[in-house]
């Protein structure tokens, strides 16, 4: 594998004296369910009081900005070899500038991108979304994972969300803030956690600064959170804090995790897409060992035959609206096993629908 330190740093002059000026934190991304750190986002910073968002408009307007974004992921890319085991890194791209020559030679810094989450962080409108989905899929066969922020913030995200199919969705702090006081930011992110699913698509959580906004969340059953109560940006990939893991285990026992679908869970094979021995059930799982397909036997004919992942949830859902969302998919699977993946896409199991139903009726 190729690291990005073997890749020329991109000239940002005379915006910055020295490329070392660019540096980067890192802030958690949590396993809200797990109490654990899923991944990190790459945050860049600048000498000085101004904020990120100043230097980038700089660069912006003396015709950097794409050499400043490359820059910071280069700095980025360069840190993945010593990511924690178990976790990844989120680096920010924005759609108009994934396609440019300074942010696909830092990207083209390592040869293989497992591990790294590429958010797409603005939705100014794109004029070409079928280009920008070409670059992504380009990122996703080279291992990388596709995100998408603010979601619910407006019709260009919108468009973005239905287009690219991201694998994690980050929800608009706008829907965040304050939702443990107000049902109906609460059910909108209900509403988009629910196509999250559907795409599947992780929910996150970002900027939850409380710790009820935090429980708010952990009671949705939102997979991912980040934010300053879960923590704080540092130079270096912290560990979570004993009090807030502390505080998650509390506020999931009071959400009665009990109730969740991880006490369902029975145990599957996994079998390499390519080495299929048609004994059922397994999982079928693509070269990065990622669920890409189920072996089943027909109940009424004994007959083992592959099916689609069509519905694929995180160990904290809801068993009565996992069964609901089972029960609402395309006939032809609406009575298939249900996948159980961690955040990094990990199988943990299948779930049987008759489990399912007689947890529910038992509820």
């Amino acid at each position: 594998m190729t690291g990005s330190s073997t890749t020329s740093l991109p000239d940002c002059r005379p915006l910055l004296a020295d490329p070392d000026d660019l540096t980067l934190v890192f802030q958690p991304i949590v396993d809200l369910a797990g109490a654990t750190v899923a991944g990190y986002e790459a945050l860049a910073r600048f000498p000085g009081t101004a904020g990120p968002d100043v230097w980038f408009a700089a660069a912006a307007e003396a015709g950097l900005a794409a050499e400043l974004e490359a820059l910071a992921i280069h700095r980025a890319l360069a840190a993945v070899p010593g990511l924690p085991a178990n976790t990844f890194l989120t680096v920010n791209v924005s759609p108009h500038l994934l396609g440019t020559a300074p942010v696909q030679r830092a990207l083209a810094g390592r040869d293989r991108l497992e591990r790294v989450v590429v958010e797409l962080t603005e939705h100014t409108p794109v004029d070409d979304l079928d280009a920008l989905g070409d670059q992504t899929q380009a990122l996703r066969d080279r291992g990388a994972l596709i995100a998408l922020d603010d979601a619910g913030s407006g019709y260009s995200g919108l468009q973005q969300l239905a287009t690219l199919r991201p694998q994690i969705v980050k929800l608009d702090r706008a829907l965040v803030s304050g939702a443990d006081t107000d049902p109906v930011r609460v059910a909108l992110a209900e509403m988009i956690g629910e196509f999250a699913g559907r795409i599947d698509a992780w929910l996150l959580a970002e900027g939850l600064e409380t710790a009820a906004e935090l429980a708010a969340f952990v009671r949705l059953g939102v997979p991912l959170g980040q934010g300053w109560v879960l923590g704080r940006p540092a130079p270096v990939f912290a560990a979570l804090d004993p009090q807030v893991e502390r505080l998650l285990r509390s506020q999931n026992a009071r959400a009665r995790l009990t109730e969740s679908v991880a006490s369902l869970l029975r145990p599957v094979r996994q079998v390499p897409r390519d080495e299929v021995d048609g004994i059922p059930p397994a999982v079928l799982t693509g070269p990065l060992g990622e669920p890409v397909g189920l072996v089943l036997s027909d109940p009424r004919t004994g007959e083992v035959y592959t099916a689609p992942v069509s519905l694929r949830v995180h160990p904290s859902a809801d068993i009565g609206e996992t069964l609901q969302r089972a029960l609402t998919r395309p006939p032809a699977h609406r009575f298939e096993p249900v996948l159980c993946t961690d955040p990094t896409g990990a199988v943990l199991g299948l779930l049987r629908l008759e489990d399912l139903a007689s947890a529910r009726k038992a509820r």
